[in-house]
């Protein structure tokens, strides 16, 4: 069972591409029919990454590592992707300090100075686990379920954590929401010549 909510901040992630444009997305969960009947309005290539089904993602240092070998295998994209739009939901809510600097290094080379992100935070560490799965309905309403198990590692992070952890991005507007949760919108802080 799907309900909606708002969002001020989708519509002001699409507003530079038009219908008809052609996008690279990457879409941090699985492909829920409203997304996918969102999207077909744009011409897209869009990458479905349910990195969900893939936590607790461990934080360890080691590069060799299971984890991080298992991270890098799950980000591995053709070396001439370039995403111009990253919606990562509240993923950031579910890695901790270690995954989430590995996720933005592996990240960061299929990014170019126009990407642009949308994203969940918490604006208070004591926020409970929401357990929220996201969907595209309209360009300001997305789609909620809520999913049937909490997901493993719950470890937010506020604002202001975040904007270290996610070097490669810079936050252009928050809005704080009513169960305190933050909606997020970013834009890759890129040189332009790294397009």
């Amino acid at each position: 069972m799907s309900s909606t909510q708002p969002s001020q901040l989708l519509p002001t992630l699409f507003e530079d591409f038009e219908d008809g444009d052609r996008l690279t997305v990457l879409h941090i969960g699985p492909a829920l029919p409203e997304t996918v009947e969102f999207f077909s309005r744009y011409r897209c290539k869009l990458h479905f990454l349910d990195l969900f089904d893939e936590l607790p993602l461990a934080g360890d240092e080691d590069p060799e590592s299971a984890a991080a070998e298992r991270l890098a295998e799950l980000l591995q994209f053709p070396a001439d992707t370039r995403f111009d739009i990253c919606l990562f939901w509240d993923l950031f809510n579910y890695l901790d300090r270690g995954s989430a600097s590995r996720f933005i290094k592996l990240l960061q080379p299929h990014l170019h100075a126009r990407t642009r992100a949308h994203g969940f935070g918490v604006h208070n560490l004591r926020s409970p686990q929401g357990d929220e799965l996201y969907g595209i309905r309209e360009l300001a309403q997305l789609s909620v379920r809520h999913r049937p198990a909490p997901l493993p590692g719950y470890t937010p992070h506020n604002q202001q954590q975040l904007q270290g952890l996610l070097s490669c991005f810079s936050f252009i507007r928050s809005i704080l929401l009513a169960d305190s949760r933050l909606e997020l919108l970013l834009r890759a802080n890129l040189p332009a010549q790294a397009n």
